[in-house]
């Protein structure tokens, strides 16, 4: 009898993890960056690459910065949903066009339209590597003290527009 309990305690407790494991939602990945003073950067903008963009001057405002690609398939579904955000004026979103290049880049918001206040260009990807993007797109909130509050990975959904980033950021524009 005695030889059986030592499996079937081993046997529980891997159920119990996997158990815990197919209830948490994959798109959820902590960030260690959450809460963390956001990455400084400075790049030049998709649109006029005589001028650049740098987190610095962000200072003083609630923003979003939106990781995305003219490649990327995810960015297509989401781009809707941005540019809904963006008419209603609530919050301003700039985009990070991660390793693209400026050409595919600019036609691909041309014909989509364009949601961001301005893009910057992150063609070797160190800006994106500096804020652990894992793929795109990824979505950061940023308070007015410049400190990461909220990451999203994948698309943003008009679910998690009205659940969790617009609360969001309500509240971090109040303060």
């Amino acid at each position: 009898m005695m030889r059986f309990t030592l499996p079937l305690v081993v046997f529980l407790a891997l159920a119990g993890f996997l158990y815990v494991g197919l209830g948490l939602d994959p798109h959820e990945v902590p960030s260690p960056l959450i809460d963390k003073p956001a990455p400084a950067f400075n790049l030049p903008q998709l649109h006029d690459t005589g001028k650049n963009f740098s987190s610095e001057g962000m200072k003083g405002q609630v923003w979003m910065l939106n990781v995305w690609a003219s490649w990327c398939v995810s960015c297509r579904e989401e781009h809707p949903v941005l540019m809904s955000l963006a008419q209603q004026n609530i919050v301003p979103i700039y985009g990070l066009d991660y390793k693209d290049k400026r050409e595919d880049g600019l036609m691909w918001l041309s014909q989509g339209g364009n949601p961001y206040t301005l893009s910057a260009m992150d063609r070797d990807g160190r800006v994106g590597i500096d804020y652990g993007v894992y793929g795109v797109p990824e979505t950061y909130v940023i308070d007015k003290q410049g400190i990461i509050r909220y990451k999203q990975i994948g698309p943003v959904t008009h679910q998690s527009l009205r659940e969790k980033i617009l609360p969001l950021v309500a509240e971090l524009q109040k303060k």
